[in-house]
């Protein structure tokens, strides 16, 4: 996989992650009840975002017509491939 396609990948679930943050922020005053919960999800998609854009950042300064087995391990590679698909399938935004 070249550098370019996993950095379209991860775009792409940043995207879907910001979504999300600001569903869960504007769903946190709906109820006290449920207030506690939103919150708590918000925090770990906000970890989440940065921990990504840190990644970003990183494999923005890689040549992006290179593969990333270049860079990092194969099995890294796969799970990173998988958690990002994770979180873009997860439509955390909907609940």
């Amino acid at each position: 996989m070249k550098v370019k396609e996993l950095l379209e990948l991860l775009e792409e679930t940043i995207g879907h992650l910001r979504i999300a943050l600001v569903v869960n922020q504007q769903r946190i005053f709906e109820s006290p009840y449920t207030s506690y919960e939103f919150a708590q999800r918000a925090v770990e998609i906000q970890e989440d975002l940065e921990d990504l854009e840190k990644l970003r950042a990183e494999l923005g300064r890689l040549d992006p017509e290179s593969d990333v087995e270049e860079y990092y391990p194969r099995e890294e590679v796969e799970r990173l491939l998988k958690t990002l698909e994770l979180l873009r399938k997860s439509e955390s935004y909907a609940y």
